[in-house]
């Protein structure tokens, strides 16, 4: 008979995340009915914002747990929790050591429907989370260069293509009929590039500060529509941009710009690309 395994603290788990999407778990304890690892979408309320892995013994007093790249996880943020047999409380889980090695340039199928980034992560409060990602399909943002009074983002699509006449679409949030659109190159590879202008954004605004969201689109698409492609950054080892990519802030200048303005493009908590447009008051 196998006994419930004693347990003295919150348990913590290495990882292993793989280049397609997977993640293995392992965690000291002793083997257990029941034993599982469970990952719960923050926010989520269905049957699908839970998903239920087996613990099984991985030798030398270790548990395995693996989640596969083919088990779809909703985009968020999913905190990791332990539950053992027949016992209602569930534990949270601490961190490991995380190997992410094999996320680091990482480069999908160009061809695929659709993109899958899980990466497992620690919490502000020292938990272990997993941050997943679902696009179909994915405009890729590579590298970003800077010059004066604008930016210029090379990329590549997965999933999907785009025309030659497409156009980029810097979008102002909470504005949804505010559009400025640039022109995009569109390479035979799947990469694309296109040169945001920052004047445009600042024309005609007194309001202080201003987020621009970008999108790749058609050209034929009704400006703002909900069918462009969002572009993000996903496909590396990062969950958590915002706070760790920081481009120069630049002046807006030209005859349009009234005010001293200044613009710089960031990544959001999601790991989308905008623009943020400040002026003086």
């Amino acid at each position: 008979m196998t006994s419930t395994p004693a347990r003295t603290g919150p348990p913590r788990a290495d990882c292993i995340a793989d280049s397609a999407g997977g993640v293995t778990f392992d965690i000291v304890g002793e083997a257990s009915p029941g034993a599982a690892l469970v990952l719960r979408r923050r926010g989520g309320n269905t049957a699908a914002d839970t998903v239920r892995l087996p613990l099984t013994p991985a030798g030398e007093g270790r548990l395995r747990a693996v989640l596969p790249s083919t088990v779809e996880l909703a985009e968020g943020r999913w905190d990791v929790f332990t539950a053992y047999g027949d016992e209602t409380e569930e534990q949270r889980v601490e961190p490991g050591i995380r190997d992410l090695r094999s996320l680091v340039d990482r480069a999908p199928d160009p061809g695929r429907a659709r993109v899958a980034v899980r990466i497992p992560y620690p919490t502000v409060d020292g938990r272990l989370a997993v941050r997943s990602w679902l696009r179909s399909p994915h405009a890729e943002a590579g590298t970003v260069s800077l010059s004066h009074g604008a930016m210029t983002l090379e990329g590549r699509l997965y999933g999907a293509g785009l025309a030659g006449d497409a156009v980029a679409e810097a979008r102002l949030r909470g504005a949804t009929k505010d559009v400025h659109r640039e022109p995009v190159t569109v390479r035979e590879d799947g990469t694309f590039t296109f040169t945001l202008a920052y004047e445009p954004l600042a024309e005609g605004r007194g309001d202080e500060q201003r987020l621009w969201d970008l999108w790749l689109c058609p050209a034929d698409a009704e400006p703002g529509q909900a069918d462009g492609i969002r572009v993000g950054r996903i496909l590396d080892d990062v969950w958590d941009k915002k706070g760790v990519f920081r481009y120069p802030v630049l002046p807006v200048e030209g005859p349009r710009v009234t005010r001293p303005t200044t613009a710089y493009p960031y990544f959001t908590v999601d790991n989308d690309l905008s623009v943020r447009l400040d002026t003086a008051k």
